[in-house]
């Protein structure tokens, strides 16, 4: 298929092959569906969450070229929903079969590495945290004198959703905290933010787009909830969107990606960058004219972009696991969310629940009159009156 060419859709309609069956590409498949595109995935876990909603799975690792090729051979256009597919691989599958790849796997192979990341957002006058590499205990001291402690330490490769990022106090933990890591790293000099913010982008064929800034808020490294409009001021939220097209410009390929984003006294500093759709994002689904799933959808196959406009103030709150050992996935009081007023509950179909994985998220979008805040508490209660223990 000329990904370029105009979509009028035969039946079947257009087959986009998809790195990874999580609940990203469960919310892929959903959103790809009514555009008439059948979606086939890749994924190492049998049924994975994304069976139910997609055409077809290839069970295989994300980095195993078999797979990936296997899946090329049954699409028109390749993506991917996770940062662990290889690059090379991707490469030279689109090479040998012609299937097309986006976002392009020389973005992709840049995000793996955050010290490859940084250097290309520093060396295009992107605003980051100032930072080191790292490959042993004596050159985190180093940083730290030289950055200031404490510092925050990152694993260079690996690592994704807060995964690998450990705050260092001082020269005194410098040993185990390389041990934590496990392997080589970066130090950035702490921020002390006022905010954590996020902004949604996407390239397309002709045009890139980004969906309103969004503040997100963390605990224990996870994201909890976002919240759109970001809670700052007008000049700041154009600030972010500025400094996230800067970002857009910097990446190759078609597709959505997360620009997770730091506030510091209205100054903007890029904390990373995620070429697929994001967690910050999912509140899009309600919240806006189009989806965040659903323009990649339309980006990978070269399609017209839709509208970024939010339809309303929305707020998105994470399900995560809350028992102490892993035991089969079974989510109660979920009528208690569905009565509640402009409430939606999005079911990832992971089969086991574990503590802080993420299982599922709510959406609420504000009633007449309703700001923000208010929003986000109503919503925080929803999502914690959700359960998986026993009454």
């Amino acid at each position: 298929m000329d990904s370029n060419a105009d979509p009028t859709l035969a039946s079947p309609g257009p087959t986009l092959g998809v790195v990874g069956g999580g609940q990203l590409g469960r919310m892929l498949g959903e959103a790809a569906g009514p555009l008439g595109v059948e979606i086939v995935v890749s994924d190492p876990t049998p049924d994975c969450p994304a069976r139910p909603v997609v055409r077809d799975q290839v069970v295989g690792d994300f980095d195993d070229e078999a797979t990936i090729r296997e899946l090329a051979e049954r699409a028109d256009v390749l993506t991917y929903e996770i940062e662990l597919a290889d690059p090379d691989a991707l490469e030279r599958v689109a090479r040998e079969t012609g299937t097309p790849v986006h976002p392009d796997p020389a973005t992709l192979r840049t995000i793996q590495d955050k010290l490859v990341q940084n250097r290309a957002f520093a060396d295009a006058g992107i605003p980051i945290p100032e930072f080191r590499r790292i490959d042993d205990a004596g050159e985190l001291r180093a940083a730290g004198e030289e950055l200031g402690w404490p510092v925050m330490l990152k694993a260079r490769t690996g690592g994704y959703d807060g995964r690998g990022n450990l705050p260092v106090e001082g020269p005194d933990d410098a040993a185990a905290a390389m041990e934590g890591i496990g392997g080589p790293a970066l130090a950035e000099a702490f921020v002390e933010f006022d905010r954590e913010l996020a902004v949604i982008g996407v390239r397309g064929a002709e045009d890139r787009r980004t969906f309103p800034v969004t503040e997100t808020v963390h605990r224990e490294e996870i994201l909890r909830e976002s919240v759109s409009p970001a809670r700052t001021d007008g000049a700041t939220r154009e600030r972010a969107g500025a400094v996230a097209r800067d970002v857009l410009a910097e990446m190759d390929g078609r597709g959505v990606y997360g620009i997770e984003l730091f506030e510091r006294e209205g100054e903007i500093l890029v904390n990373e960058v995620a070429p697929r759709p994001h967690n910050s994002g999912h509140w899009t689904i309600e919240g806006c004219l189009t989806s965040q799933f659903e323009q990649h959808v339309r980006a990978v196959l070269g399609w017209p972009l839709g509208s970024t406009e939010r339809r309303s103030p929305t707020v998105s709150a994470n399900v995560l696991g809350d028992v102490d050992e892993p035991e089969p996935a079974e989510l109660r009081n979920v009528r208690r969310a569905l009565a509640e007023p402009g409430l939606s509950l999005h079911w990832y179909g992971k089969r086991e629940v574990r503590p802080l994985r993420k299982m599922g998220h709510v959406t609420a979008v504000a009633g007449t009159g309703e700001d923000v805040g208010s929003l986000l508490t109503r919503t925080r209660g929803v999502r914690d009156s959700l359960t998986f223990r026993p009454d």
